[in-house]
């Protein structure tokens, strides 16, 4: 299981899915460019100290992100205000790709149209959105879950 930020915004918001990926063992993909200079260093120290234990891999364009080998491993499964099928009614696998927006702007129709699968997160009504990791957290779970493959408890630490 992976997760894919197309363009991120906010600095923090990459340290917090980071973080993520480190504690739930998913590789994240950043796709370049960031509103924010991007640099080992950078994601390191917004990290905080789960840094070092995250696969962390930079795409240095759209274009390289679809290209890369891991898009044969399964499906691209965008999250957007935009999508018809809530996430907890869909069918993850291991193989698959999370994918979300910008923080400011979401996807543009391109990346829209390059999913396989387009997935909402149900909110209450008069609310817009949720922070992007809290989002991510959360699709990452359900995935885990259905495909039973969250680390295993002897694993942590």
């Amino acid at each position: 299981m992976r997760l894919a930020f197309f363009q991120p915004d906010i600095p923090q918001n990459l340290g917090g899915a980071v973080r993520l990926g480190a504690c739930l063992r998913a590789a994240i993909e950043v796709i370049e460019p960031c509103a924010f200079p991007l640099s080992d260093r950078a994601v390191r120290r917004a990290a905080l100290d789960y840094g070092g234990k995250a696969e962390v891999i930079r795409r240095r364009s759209w274009s390289e992100f679809l290209a890369a080998p891991e898009r044969a491993q399964g499906r691209l499964v965008l999250f957007t205000t935009a999508g018809a099928t809530p996430y907890a009614d869909f069918a993850f696998a291991a193989g698959d790709t999370l994918l979300f927006g910008q923080e400011s702007a979401g996807a543009p129709d391109f990346v829209h149209a390059a999913a396989q699968a387009q997935l909402i997160v149900p909110l209450a009504p008069g609310t817009r959105s949720l922070n992007v990791v809290t989002t991510a957290a959360m699709a990452l779970g359900e995935a885990l879950r259905q495909t039973r493959g969250f680390p295993s408890a002897d694993a942590a630490g």
